[in-house]
């Protein structure tokens, strides 16, 4: 999938899509977040949508699984993350649309993600690095996650830091 310039809509697409999650999750899932490069305004980013739901405990979401299966999505348990549940939608031709990457409340990778999205939202240079590093990436689809993990992985480790000051700790 390109990588391709920021899209103004995403925005919307993603309330429309959480507002369906959280009805259909109910009273398992306390927020859904917009996480990924399609939440950070005037980057460039794969066309999917990223979610994170902070769920009541991981028990609820499986139980809630049926309810997101009927919705499209597709249920891949941990999909290399403990403490994770993780779907994935497609539309009608084969084209991913969503992420839903689903924590218990208190899960560390709630905080991680959390402060990355709003670490390049603050910082518009950052952000600028990492999209260009994205668009340079995209050439070669096969080692684009394991290429920009660098960059993620320190741009984290400051989002943290930032983060962390930022709340008095």
């Amino acid at each position: 999938m390109p990588v391709v310039p920021h899209h103004p809509g995403w925005a919307a697409d993603y309330r429309a899509e959480a507002a369906v999650v959280l009805a259909a999750m109910g009273d398992s899932l306390v927020a859904v977040h917009h996480i990924g490069s399609t939440a950070i305004p005037a980057i460039s980013a794969k066309p999917i949508i990223d979610m994170l739901g902070v769920a009541t405990t991981l028990e609820a979401v499986e139980r809630a699984t049926p309810a997101l299966t009927a919705l499209g999505y597709e249920a891949m348990g941990a999909f290399g993350i403990e403490g994770r549940r993780y779907f994935r939608k497609h539309d009608g031709g084969g084209t991913r649309t969503h992420h839903l990457h689903v924590f218990a409340a208190g899960s560390p990778h709630i905080a991680r993600h959390l402060a990355f999205r709003d670490y390049l939202r603050a910082n518009p240079d950052r952000a600028a690095a990492y999209s260009e590093l994205k668009q340079t990436l995209a050439a070669d689809p096969h080692s684009y996650v394991a290429r920009k993990d660098p960059f993620v992985l320190a741009v984290e480790a400051e989002a943290l830091a930032w983060a962390g000051r930022r709340n008095g700790y």
